[in-house]
């Protein structure tokens, strides 16, 4: 919320200079935020300080939201009703799971039905660890959440993702950056330290001030073959094949600015529908398509100066779209396609229109974290990461 405010002040004090330059915010047609956090309403919102958006998914007509909060509050699961443009239910996941933190691996969807997972970090300082979390989500918005266990017993999980084919999780546990695998059909866990940074790779970090959750790689990504790729020590990819139970390095790094390699790190990953692969280097916020088959990387480029691409999302037609920039800058939307490129459609100013005090108000997103395509692929949905978040919803139209 104080960052909102200080950003307010700066556009403020600048509104001349941009409109000046005939600056204009991402606003297109068919728009729209939902007010899903303020207190001072008897609408049903969610509190502050516990409604950072870190998690999104598309469940039908749904919005399903997982949360990420201040230290000693508990972080939220939520729906929210794409054609109705409001809050549905807001469930506290220390009912189910106690002393946990946040919940931002995003989710994975079951094979069949409304049923989605995540993992969770705990509070720190508590020596607790991270669970698997079931969710459903019923036919009017409401969520059902079981837990599923502690797969590495005091570890957080920083990083999942889900097969549906062989019914196993995988994930990077923090602080340690472990890699583990979960059946949930035999209950096997099995956890490796292949990719967990070496005392050379720790004493590098250590130079550079780095903490685990700085340089821990924050996404997974299945390929077709059901190999997960993500980032280990220093600026590498890895590969996990699940067939032969063995890791190997790809050749190609991260791609980085000389001299930051040790600052690489996946930020985020998206598979197409037709299955190219996009991940982003966290470091310096470039954007590169991997090659499973040739188990190599090409480097696309930034779409803005800042580092960081937290999140990516598909559009239509091959379209891709990413969240670029963070804190102490702001988030820049852009688009990217394998044949026009880059654009940087600049920072989203939506109307917001559900029942609450700020409607009709133009919501302007700085912060941004998480990114999801509606199951019809007719909407893209963008979940704010601040004190006070809102979600931002536009039609996912090709864009010149």
């Amino acid at each position: 919320m104080y960052n909102r405010i200080i950003y307010s002040l700066i556009a403020l004090f600048f509104v001349p200079v941009i409109a000046s330059a005939q600056y204009t915010f991402f606003n297109p047609k068919g728009s729209f935020a939902v007010e899903a956090s303020l207190e001072n309403t008897d609408e049903l919102r969610m509190p502050i300080y516990q409604n950072a958006m870190s998690s999104l998914t598309v469940s039908g007509d749904f919005i399903l939201g997982g949360t990420t909060a201040q230290k000693g509050l508990s972080p939220l699961l939520f729906t929210s009703s794409l054609s109705q443009r409001k809050l549905i239910a807001v469930t506290q996941l220390d009912q189910v799971v106690k002393g946990q933190l946040s919940i931002q691996t995003g989710f994975s969807r079951a094979k069949s039905g409304n049923v989605f997972y995540a993992g969770t970090m705990p509070q720190p300082g508590t020596g607790l660890g991270g669970h698997i979390i079931e969710l459903q989500v019923n036919l009017q918005g409401q969520i059902t959440v079981k837990d599923l266990g502690e797969p590495v017993a005091g570890e957080g999980i920083f990083a999942m993702t889900f097969n549906p084919e062989k019914n196993e999780f995988y994930g990077i546990v923090h602080p340690s950056g472990k890699f583990f695998t979960f059946n949930l059909k035999t209950g096997k866990k099995q956890i490796y330290d292949q990719t967990a940074p070496s005392q050379k790779d720790l004493d590098t970090y250590h130079s550079f001030a780095l903490e685990p959750e700085d340089y821990l790689g924050r996404a997974l990504v299945i390929d077709q073959q059901g190999r997960i790729y993500g980032s280990r020590a220093i600026n590498k990819l890895f590969c996990f094949d699940p067939a032969t139970q063995s890791f190997s390095v790809l050749k190609d790094e991260l791609p980085f600015v000389w001299g930051r390699e040790a600052m690489g790190r996946i930020d985020s990953w998206v598979k197409m529908p037709e299955g190219t692969i996009y991940g982003s280097n966290a470091a310096d916020g470039q954007l590169f398509r991997l090659d499973p088959l040739k188990q190599t990387i090409v480097n696309l480029g930034k779409p803005i100066m800042m580092p960081r691409i937290m999140a990516m999302t598909p559009g239509k037609n091959g379209m891709l779209y990413g969240i670029a920039g963070a804190s102490p800058g702001y988030a820049h939307l852009f688009s990217y396609h394998q044949q026009k490129g880059f654009r940087d459609l600049g920072n989203p100013e939506f109307k917001m229109i559900s029942p609450g005090l700020e409607q009709g108000i133009n919501w302007r997103g700085f912060q941004i974290a998480s990114l999801a395509t509606s199951q019809n692929g007719n909407y893209i949905i963008m979940g704010e990461n601040e004190a006070l978040s809102q979600l931002m919803v536009f039609p996912a139209e090709d864009l010149p």
